[in-house]
Parts: structure tokens; sequence; C-alpha cells
């Protein structure tokens, strides 16, 4: 038995765990897992669990989608990153572990998503770069309602009042993230009645994947477990509500991880020539990125213009409206926080394809040396023909359908999803737009509530 493996189970009997659950996040946005006793962790954490190689082409809609190679025979193992256990505060005696998907070898199967940020962290590393993140959430608290689900805690935006409504649970939500070694920078009431907002700090990219699924998870467990509520990451739950984002705050640093190469060497609040190229080449693939982004079918009624969501292949300095916006910084730290914003994601997306997607195109745009255009300094939806030619400004995909021909259509991503995991992405994916058609956006929404 390794050292790392003896001290993980001595603090799991410390921390009186009785089950451990065994999590990663599937191609279609959502967590699931398994969950062992502590009677037998020492095999299952060496060994990981078993898993049907057919579960990864489960949609959202827990529809088995067809996928070659991804039949209900044979089996992979889902195997804990053992750095990653953590007690859950809000049940009494469960841990969990956030797992990789390996075939009985210990490689990766091919339908890894976590593997697939890690490919392309790899790449980063291997052009001398690497690329710090965070992921911003929206998100709706509700209550249980014979009408369905309606808002909690509701208050004027960035209120006192606002906050001190939804001070019980969000207390809450913030103490458990924090006991699980998540660094809370924010927690604020958002526009729509009952939205709510979490910050946390930036940190390597695989990490800030794998916090991105702690955060959806202790926020959903703490309404439901101690609260009664519903927690709903859903990117737009009422058709006449706000929607909500998962905005991927991400910046480029040297190999080192010493100096932030996102602003320029003579004015931190401009970006440098190495920046500019790696945001150039994340607009360059966003109209096919956006199908790992804002993957699923709600994710666009919430894409619209003038909506704060970045409806538009747009950039802009502290421009809410374009689909990425170059943050001012904070005095006194100028380059260190200096950042990026890719409004165009929400919390349907898996954080590792999501991620992982944008490292790659912005890898593109650095290795081809593309150059920004000029910056939308206004709502880009309102700019004439020419002005919207010389900013660079063009309609992201209307529909999921859309978004994922374009992904199919674009070799770079595909090339780096592999052909196991971009099949089952394509195929899956274009499922749930099928039956979402059939279905109609009132039971779409009543299905997706708070499936994220």
């Amino acid at each position: 038995m390794s050292d790392d493996l003896a001290a993980l189970l001595e603090r799991i009997e410390s921390d009186d765990v009785r089950l451990l659950r065994f999590l990663y996040c599937d191609p279609s946005g959502v967590i699931r897992g398994k969950q062992a006793h502590v009677g037998r962790l020492g095999g299952a954490l060496r060994s990981g669990l078993g898993l049907t190689r057919a579960q990864n082409a489960v949609n959202v809609l827990d529809d088995l989608v067809p996928v070659a190679d991804m039949e209900p025979v044979g089996e992979i193992r889902i195997v804990p990153d053992l750095a990653t256990y953590v007690r859950l505060p809000w049940l009494d005696g469960v841990g969990s572990v956030l797992c990789d998907q390996v075939g009985h070898d210990g490689r990766d199967w091919g339908c890894c998503p976590r593997a697939f940020l890690q490919r392309a962290v790899a790449a980063a590393a291997d052009a001398g770069l690497r690329v710090r993140a965070s992921f911003e959430n929206e998100f709706y608290l509700a209550e249980r309602t014979p009408d369905g689900p309606r808002p909690w805690g509701d208050g004027p935006v960035y209120s006192s009042a606002g906050l001190d409504r939804a001070a019980p649970v969000l207390n809450d939500i913030v103490d458990a993230l924090t006991e699980q070694g998540l660094v809370v920078e924010q927690a604020i009431n958002e526009y729509g009645p009952g939205q709510q907002e979490i910050s946390v700090r930036y940190a390597d990219a695989l990490t800030a994947a794998d916090n991105q699924l702690r955060l959806r998870d202790t926020v959903r467990g703490v309404a439901e477990c101690s609260h009664g509520l519903l927690a709903s990451f859903a990117p737009r739950p009422w058709p006449d509500g706000i929607g909500s984002g998962t905005h991927i705050h991400f910046s480029l640093w040297d190999a080192d991880g010493a100096t932030n190469l996102m602003p320029d060497a003579a004015d931190p609040f401009a970006v440098s020539e190495k920046g500019g190229a790696f945001l150039a080449g994340v607009l360059d693939h966003l109209p096919a990125l956006v199908a790992l982004t804002c993957p699923s079918y709600l994710s666009y009624d919430r894409l619209r213009p003038s909506a704060w969501a970045g409806s538009t292949v747009s950039w802009g300095y502290d421009n809410r409206e374009a689909a990425l916006r170059v943050a001012s910084p904070f005095r006194g730290r100028e380059r260190e926080s200096a950042n990026a914003e890719l409004k165009a994601c929400d919390a349907s997306s898996n954080p590792y394809l999501a991620l992982g997607g944008l490292i790659l195109a912005g890898l593109d745009g650095v290795e081809r040396g593309l150059d920004l255009p000029e910056p939308a300094t206004v709502d880009p939806a309102t700019l004439g023909p020419e002005e919207a030619r010389r900013c660079g400004v063009r309609p992201l995909p209307a529909d999921q359908r859309e978004a994922l021909a374009r992904l199919e259509a674009d070799p770079v991503l595909m090339k780096g999803l592999g052909d196991l995991l971009g099949r089952c992405i394509l195929a899956t994916r274009r499922a749930e737009y099928d039956r979402c058609v059939r279905m109609g956006d009132a039971a779409v929404r009543e299905a997706t509530f708070s499936v994220f």
C-alpha cells in the first residue's frame, strides 16, 4: 500500500466516513458516480470501481444513445485522484473523490472528459504556457410548489435586503465550500428573483474544473439536504426570467506560473501580443466551442442579444455584452489580476470539456499568430455593418443543432477530443436536441430544472 493511500485511509477513518462517492462528470454535463462502503475502500481506491462502457452514452435526459464502441458490453474503471478527497459537509458520514475513467490497462479509454482537459493542459505546457481559471456561477434557489418551482430569497440586485433573505442558505453553502478547500471570493444576489452568484479563487486549469464540480455539487446538496430547497444551474429555468451563466475567467501564464502573460508589458489594462493571439483563437473557434461551453438545448434560449450573455463572436474591454470580456485589473495587483472572461458558457457544460476546448482554441491562435480585431466599445448588437466588420462581430449558432454542426466541422477541437469522445458528444447531444424538440420547451425546463 502506498504512503498516499495509507494516509488517505487514515483520514477517511478520522472523518468517520462510512460511504465514499466516486464521482465524475459525464459528457452530458451531469455529475454521476458510485458509492463504496468504507469496508472495501482499500481495494476500491487502488483499482477503482467498474462502470459499463455505455454509461457515458447516457444523455442529460437519461436516454441511452447508441454510440459505436460504447455499447453496454465491457467495462471501464472510475479511478479516484486521491488528492481530491473531501468529506461532504452537508451529509453525515459521506465523503467523495473525483475520478478519471480508464481502461483495464489503467490508461484513458478514449471518452474521459477529465483526461481531455489533462491533454489540453499538457499541450499548453509543451508551448511553454499555463492556463489558470475559475468558473463564476449564477444559479437560482427555489422552493417546491404545486405549480412547480418558485424563486426563493428574492431581493433587489446587490442589495442588503437580498443578501439577508438568502443568507440562511448562502452562508451554509459558503461554509461548506470553505471546508472543502475552495476559496470563496464573492457570494451575492443577482438580477433574477432568487438568483445568486458565487465566485471562487482561480487555480490551475484541472483544479479549476474540479472546483466547479465541487461547487455545483455543494450548492445542490446544501440547498436540498439542509434547507429543503431546489438549486437550479439551468441556463434559463423560467421562460420569462433572466438566464444563468457560468462565466470562465482565465489568464495565460508562463510555464512556471510566475508571470501572467495576459497583460501588455507597458500597460496592464491592455492585452499583450501573446494574450491577444490566445483570445483571437478563442474567438475564431467560438461558434464551435459553444457546443462545449453552452451545450444544452436551453443554452440557446439564454444566448440572446442585449442580455449580458455574449450572444455574438465579439470581444471588448469590460464589455459585458461581448462574448469575451477583458476584465480591468485591480489596483495594486494589476498583473496578477489581469484576466479575460468567456461569458458564452453555462453550467450545463462539463467543465473539463469547456475549459479544455477553450485552451485548445487559444493555443491554436497562439500557434497561428492570430490578431484580435478592434474591440467592441458598445453592445455588439447595436453596431452597424461596417463597425461590426472591423470588430469581427458575427453571430453565434442559433441552437444546439447548429452548434454541434460547427463543432463537427472544427478540426482543432475534434482532433483534441479524439474519435470516441467526439462521436459520443455529437451523438448524445443530437439525441438530446431531437427529444427536446418533441417535448417542447416547458417540459424540457421541468425535466432539467435541477439536473446540473
